[in-house]
């Protein structure tokens, strides 16, 4: 059956499977030193939503790879585990080297898993909890539509306007001014989420109504991404989790996102 989610926003169309070129300086850090600096990474969908890179493995720093004589059968095909050493620094069992039971182009490149080393950057920009990808839009667009938000029959903010952020493969959010906000109704919390197109938050809030608690249904972004500064110091709701009318027309609740979904899918 199709995803019922899918009347309410555009999906991802990339097959799992699916190898493509990264035409962007590749890196990753770890104690400090580069384990990698390549031009010839490759996009890799190993599951939906988003790509993984795979690096060759002769771009790799020299004695940063360590061979752990392991094959492991994986959803694409025969991979080596190797672990990644840097100087005092390690990671063992962090990195997977594709043999020639892969997909085509993927022999002799390497993944690692995302939290292997101390950072990522595409060209000189960090990159957060997962490569961009090229498939991916995230548009942060104006709009002067009436927006109002609900939980448990409880009006949290009611806003004449909004920055609409329409990203593929998630619900449109809605990112209204503070003024239209009932800020006495948000209690600060301690999370803190990363997204690779919108960078991370810098304030979350959790809502109790007579119905009960809720955990961590609103969010900020002090400093966003270049691409998406409109939203800055906006405030956003979780549509799967509260009830939001645009121009007084209830919006259907998205079901919440599965396994494969990103960055918190905020």
């Amino acid at each position: 059956m199709p995803d019922d989610n899918a009347q309410f926003f555009p999906q991802m169309i990339v097959p799992v499977g699916h190898v493509e070129p990264v035409a962007r300086r590749i890196r990753a850090f770890l104690g400090g030193r580069p384990l990698f600096d390549t031009t010839r990474a490759l996009y890799v969908w190993e599951w939906p939503g988003y790509p993984q890179y795979c690096v060759p493995a002769e771009d790799f720093t020299e004695g940063v790879l360590i061979d752990e004589d392991h094959t492991q059968k994986l959803s694409l095909g025969v991979a080596r585990r190797h672990g990644l050493r840097v100087g005092d620094v390690a990671r063992p069992g962090s990195a997977r080297l594709w043999t020639e039971e892969a997909p085509p182009g993927l022999a002799g490149t390497v993944r690692i898993d995302w939290a292997a080393p101390d950072a990522w950057f595409e060209e000189d920009e960090p990159v957060y909890v997962h490569p961009r990808s090229p498939y991916a839009r995230v548009d942060a667009l104006r709009s002067n539509r009436a927006v109002r938000v609900e939980l448990d029959g409880e009006v949290l903010a009611e806003a004449p306007s909004s920055v609409m952020v329409f990203e593929t493969g998630l619900p449109t959010r809605y990112y209204l001014d503070r003024l239209h906000t009932d800020l006495t109704r948000l209690v600060p919390s301690d999370t803190v989420s990363h997204c690779p197109y919108k960078g991370s938050t810098s304030e979350y809030w959790s809502v109790t109504t007579k119905a009960g608690s809720h955990a961590d249904i609103a969010w900020s972004y002090a400093f966003p991404t270049r691409q998406l500064t409109p939203i800055a110091g906006l405030v956003a709701f979780y549509n799967e989790q509260t009830d939001i009318f645009l121009d007084g027309r209830a919006l259907p609740r998205p079901k919440p996102m599965g396994g494969g979904a990103s960055h918190g899918s905020h």
